[in-house]
């Protein structure tokens, strides 16, 4: 007899809500967890984490999983680029505020564009892997779109990558991204399996063409129509169906259609009421 999956935990990535963050941390954190929320995913958490770990434990909120840049020497935000740490210093604050995975945000789109700029992706974060264990973490990756723009051999980029890595290395689908790559998102959830414990859980208009394929100018969150989680364009019923091993459905708007908390409450009710989360 198979023992069904426990459902996925909700979670928020605080991108979503940066600027609230940035002027009240812990009165942002009141708010998400009057919703109903109890994890977070942080972000631009290293350089400030027994700040973060006092005002989530002031909320009663976890931040299982994170984001920081381990495969670039700068990592791009919508807002202009920012330099990295070393992964010690990354895995450092990650371990005291609690965390249990510190996730890849992006990688630069060029280098998605060979096998060898593959390789060198995959390669580093199985280095970054040995590292974190010592630091008692994981590591994971999480997507945009310019991994579904390189073919190798009728092989996505993205799916080599996959390959390349070692089972120990965490995925994390942004739903929303994966679709504007031109992926059947149900299925690529499925295919993933296991390997999948975290997806962005992300609705609304996909662009027409993907924005970060070479020549597509400079992308600007700016641009995007983003709305509730199962008002728009994504499957993300179906997806959330799809997965096996999901641990974490985390909600993020690259840019909210409106109020913050209320947009963040309406992805939490879509999932709530679905029943896609414990």
């Amino acid at each position: 007899m198979t023992t069904p999956a426990a459902l996925p935990e909700a979670s928020v990535q605080l991108y979503t809500l940066a600027s609230e963050f940035s002027a009240d941390m812990s009165g942002s954190l009141d708010k998400l967890a009057a919703l109903g929320l109890r994890n977070v995913e942080a972000f631009a958490f290293v350089d400030r984490p027994a700040e973060i770990r006092a005002a989530l434990d002031a909320s009663g909120l976890s931040s299982p999983t994170g984001h920081a840049p381990l495969l670039s020497d700068e990592l791009w935000t919508p807002d202009g680029s920012i330099p990295t740490p070393a992964p010690e210093v990354v895995f450092e604050a990650a371990a005291t505020i609690g965390m249990q995975t510190v996730i890849d945000p992006f990688v630069s789109p060029d280098r998605w564009l060979t096998e060898d700029g593959v390789a060198d992706i995959a390669e580093r974060l199985n280095r970054a892997a040995d590292v974190a264990a010592t630091f008692g973490l994981t590591v994971g990756y999480h997507n945009h779109a310019q991994e579904f723009v390189a073919d190798f051999a009728g092989q996505t980029a993205y799916d080599r990558f996959v390959s390349l890595t070692d089972e120990r290395v965490q995925l994390e689908l942004d739903l929303f991204w994966a679709l504007t790559g031109g992926q059947d998102v149900p299925a690529l959830v499925a295919k993933l399996g296991d390997r999948l414990t975290a997806v962005h859980v992300k609705d609304g208009v996909v662009p027409a063409s993907n924005p970060w394929a070479p020549g597509a100018g400079e992308m600007s969150s700016a641009t995007l129509d983003q709305r509730h989680a199962g008002t728009a364009d994504v499957p993300l019923a179906e997806a959330l169906r799809a997965g096996s091993g999901i641990r974490y459905a985390v909600i993020e708007y690259d840019r909210a259609p409106g109020d913050v908390f209320a947009d963040v409450a309406a992805s939490l009710a879509f999932l709530k009421d679905g029943g896609f989360v414990a």
